[in-house]
Formats: C-alpha cells, sequence, structure tokens
C-alpha cells in the first residue's frame, strides 16, 4: 500500500532552484488550480501548453480520497501535437512553500513553454505526477475511473466534486478535453 511519506515530493521540489533568481515566473493550472485558487498571484491568463494532456491518472491520497481508498485527480501525460488548455498565474517564489505542500502527493516541479492567445510565449513552471511516482495509478476504462471517482472522498471533499468543478471552469475557459467531458459524462450516468 502506498503512503503518504512514499509519494511526498516536498523535499525533492525545494531542491529545485531553476527559478531560484526569478523575482517572478509563470506557473501552469490544468486541474484544481484552475478554480482552487489558494495562493496570491499578480496576474492570470488563459493560456495551453503543447505536447501534454490532461489524464485522471493520479491517485490522491491526501485530498480526493485516503491512502486506502484513494481518489483520482489529473496529471500530465506526453503526447505529441496535443495542447493542455489551463490558467497561467504570475507569481513570486515565495508561493513555492504552499504550492509544494498542496502538490505534494507525487508532483514534480518541471519547465515548460507557455502560450499565450496574445504575447509571447513563456518559460513556467507546471507539477506533473509521474508514471514513476507511487501514488500513480495510470489508465483504466472511463466507466472504471468515473466508479472510483463517484466512491471516493477525502480532507478536500469529494472526488466527484473535483470532476465536475474541473469541467465546468474547463468550459469557462472555452477549453475542449474529450477525456474531462468524458469522465463527467460517465459520472453522471452512473448516477
Amino acid at each position: 500500500m502506498t503512503t503518504l511519506t512514499d509519494a511526498n515530493t516536498v523535499v525533492q521540489n525545494r531542491a529545485m532552484q531553476y527559478f531560484a533568481s526569478h523575482e517572478r515566473l509563470w506557473l501552469f493550472g490544468y486541474g484544481s488550480l484552475i478554480y482552487k485558487v489558494d495562493f496570491p498571484y499578480l496576474q492570470r491568463r488563459p493560456a495551453g501548453i503543447r505536447g501534454w494532456q490532461r489524464r485522471f491518472w493520479q491517485g490522491s491520497h491526501d485530498h480526493r480520497g485516503t491512502p486506502t481508498a484513494p481518489g483520482r485527480v489529473v496529471t500530465l501525460v506526453a503526447s505529441e501535437g496535443a495542447l493542455c488548455q489551463g490558467m497561467a498565474f504570475e507569481i513570486t517564489p515565495d508561493v513555492f512553500e504552499h504550492l509544494d505542500h498542496r502538490e505534494k502527493n507525487g508532483y514534480l516541479r518541471v519547465v515548460v513553454t507557455l502560450e499565450f492567445e496574445e504575447g509571447p510565449r513563456e518559460e513556467a513552471l507546471v507539477y506533473i505526477a509521474g508514471a514513476d511516482n507511487p501514488a500513480y495509478l495510470g489508465p483504466a476504462s472511463e466507466a472504471d475511473i468515473a466508479a472510483q471517482i463517484s466512491a471516493s472522498v477525502g480532507p478536500s471533499g469529494s472526488n466527484r466534486d473535483y470532476l465536475l468543478q474541473l469541467a465546468a471552469a474547463l468550459r469557462a475557459l472555452e477549453a475542449e478535453d474529450a477525456h474531462v467531458f468524458g469522465l463527467e459524462r460517465a459520472l453522471r450516468k452512473r448516477e
């Protein structure tokens, strides 16, 4: 069984010094960071990153599930030609203390290139939970993922709410995501 200690990435993320000399930097949010903004930021803008797609393949043992009954939350998986749309936040490095704790269950900081509708491309940081982390659940059928999401609840609330709030946030951004919207339909069909 995966423990929170096994999946905790706070120390690894705090060792990342790539943005240490920056006074400001961009953070890309593609999951709950789009709609649950509990950190200070200087500005936010819709943006996207190429070569990645959002997937409900990461286990949530600390927010939307428990160690014995994990929920499922999104991570990014590499996909040539894909565009993942989300929200970019301009932040200061002091926000990392909060974000590293929030994203501690298997997520590591990764440097990507943001694309805005208008303006130049910008280097940014994103938290990604790779297949090599202990909380990774991997692919499953839409029906199986929807069933797990429907049954899971953790300290941050129901996994169901996470999926539905993400789907609503993506619609507000006018972002297309067949995976998220397919899971939303499968969840509603179960209910």
